[in-house]
C-alpha cells in the first residue's frame, strides 16, 4: 500500500534525531539571514581602480622593456663576436687598430642600454611594490581607526604621520614662523587648500596644504621633525603615487579623502 506523504515525513521523524531535522528545514533561512558582506565605498572603489590601473600600465612598460632588453643583449653578444675577430685580425696585421677602438666603443654603448634597461626594470617593480605597500598601509589604518593616533607609517615612497591634535589651515601660520625662523626664508607652499590638481582627482583638499620640498632634503627633514614633534598630521611623498601624488611633496593635514 501506497504511504502518504504525511506518513513519510513521520517516519522520518522517527529514525532521524530531531536537531537534524531541525538542521534541514531551517538552514535555507538561517542561510538567507546571514549579513551580507558590506561593499566598498565609491570612494575607495575608485581608489583601487586607479591603483591596478597604474600597476597594469607599469607592468605593460616592464614587458615593452624586457623586449628591449633581449635586443640589446643580442646585439651585445654579436658585438663581443666582432670584437674578438677584429682583435685577431688585428693581431695578423689585416685590420687597424681604430677599427678595433670603434668596435670596443660600439659594444660598450651597447652595454650602457642594457644596463640602463635593466635600471628601469627594476624601477618599474619598485613603483609597483611603492603602490601595494601604500595600499596595505590604508588598509591597515582603516581597520584600526582607534589606534592610528599618532601612528607612523614608512614604505619606500612615503612616510604618514596620523598626528595627535586637531589640525586646521588657521594653525598654518606656526609652520610658517617655525620654517622662516629655521632656514630665514618663506615657507615654500605649493597649494594652500583646494587646487586644481585635487579637484581633477576628486580629492577634499580644502584643510590641507602641499609643500614643495623634498622629505629628504634636511630643510625637509626639519619640517618633519617639528610636525611630528607638535602632533601635526602629515603625508611625506618621495615619488608619484597615481591618484595621490604628482611627485615628491610634504601634505600637511590629514590625508585628503576622495569624494
Amino acid at each position: 500500500m501506497r504511504r502518504t506523504k504525511k506518513q513519510a515525513i513521520a517516519g522520518v521523524a522517527r529514525v532521524l534525531p530531531l536537531t537534524l531535522i531541525l538542521l534541514f528545514f531551517c538552514s535555507p533561512a538561517t542561510a538567507q539571514r546571514k549579513k551580507k558582506n558590506k561593499p566598498e565605498s565609491p570612494q575607495v572603489s575608485e581608489l583601487s581602480r586607479l591603483r591596478e590601473e597604474y600597476v597594469k600600465a607599469t607592468k605593460e612598460y616592464k614587458t615593452s622593456l624586457q623586449k628591449l632588453l633581449d635586443i640589446y643583449e643580442d646585439r651585445v653578444k654579436k658585438e663581443e663576436e666582432k670584437l674578438a675577430t677584429l682583435k685577431k685580425l688585428y693581431e695578423e696585421g689585416l685590420v687597424s687598430k681604430t677599427q678595433v677602438e670603434d668596435n670596443e666603443r660600439a659594444l660598450g654603448g651597447e652595454r650602457d642600454k642594457v644596463a640602463e634597461t635593466r635600471r628601469q626594470m627594476a624601477a618599474a617593480d619598485s613603483q609597483i611594490a611603492d603602490v601595494l605597500v601604500e595600499a596595505e598601509a590604508d588598509a591597515q589604518l582603516a581597520k584600526n581607526l582607534r589606534l592610528a593616533r599618532n601612528r607612523l607609517v614608512r614604505t619606500s615612497s612615503f612616510t604618514r604621520y596620523t598626528g595627535m591634535s586637531g589640525w586646521g589651515l588657521s594653525d598654518a601660520y606656526k609652520i610658517q614662523r617655525f620654517f622662516t625662523d629655521t632656514f630665514n626664508k618663506a615657507l615654500p607652499i605649493a597649494v594652500f587648500g583646494q587646487g586644481a590638481i585635487h579637484d581633477r582627482w576628486r580629492l577634499d583638499h580644502r584643510n590641507a596644504m602641499d609643500i614643495s620640498l623634498h622629505p629628504d632634503g634636511p630643510e625637509g627633514q626639519a619640517l618633519l621633525n617639528f610636525l611630528q614633534k607638535n602632533g601635526i598630521p602629515f603625508s611625506a611623498f618621495r615619488s608619484a603615487i597615481p591618484g595621490t601624488a604628482t611627485g615628491p611633496h610634504i601634505h600637511i593635514g590629514n590625508p585628503s579623502h576622495r569624494y
